[in-house]
């Protein structure tokens, strides 16, 4: 006796990127904002400003006084989420030092970030994957225990230079995907 068995007709999020934001247009840089050391009295300072070349640029001095040394931008928090991804996809080009990827899966202001660290190739457009199930739960910096990171409940996108890179940084943004 033959079976029928139902297909899957619409794609799912593996099977095709799914773009959260590109930041090919001024508007497209509307949703984020600034959120440096100095919420705990450091005096670090960022931007997230677009460039007419049509990418988004992630800039500003990372300082170690006053106990500070991290620079961040993320994203207003809105649904992003996609039920089913298992990578983050950036296109970005660096200056050579390592920036982190912040995904959150709530609306609040200080909560659980769930991070990977990237590196990002000074001067070149370079594609960098980063595997969702490799995400480790951190709030304030700091490792904590958490469920894993769920793709479907993502609310905010974030970037981050902290690790004691002291000095001027620049971080060049195409898009960010999920897949």
């Amino acid at each position: 006796m033959a079976r029928s068995y139902r297909i899957r007709t619409t794609p799912c999020a593996t099977d095709m990127p799914h773009p959260l934001y590109r930041f090919d247009t001024p508007d497209a840089i509307l949703d984020w904002g600034p959120v440096d050391d100095v919420v705990m009295g450091g005096v670090s300072r960022s931007t997230f400003r677009h460039d007419p070349d049509g990418h988004a640029v992630f800039e500003g001095v990372v300082s170690l006084e006053r106990n500070g040394g991290f620079a961040s931008v993320r994203s207003r928090p809105r649904a992003l989420g996609v039920a089913g991804a298992s990578a983050c996809v950036l296109e970005v080009r660096g200056d050579g030092k390592w920036y982190k990827l912040n995904l959150r899966t709530d609306a609040l202001y200080d909560g659980v970030n769930y991070q990977l660290p990237f590196e990002a190739p000074a001067g070149v457009w370079t594609t960098v994957r980063l595997d969702l199930a490799r995400f480790a739960a951190t709030f304030r910096g700091r490792v904590v225990d958490a469920p894993p990171l769920d793709p479907a409940r993502l609310t905010q996108v974030g970037l981050v230079i902290s690790d004691r890179q002291a000095g001027p940084f620049r971080l060049d943004a195409r898009a960010i995907s999920l897949e």
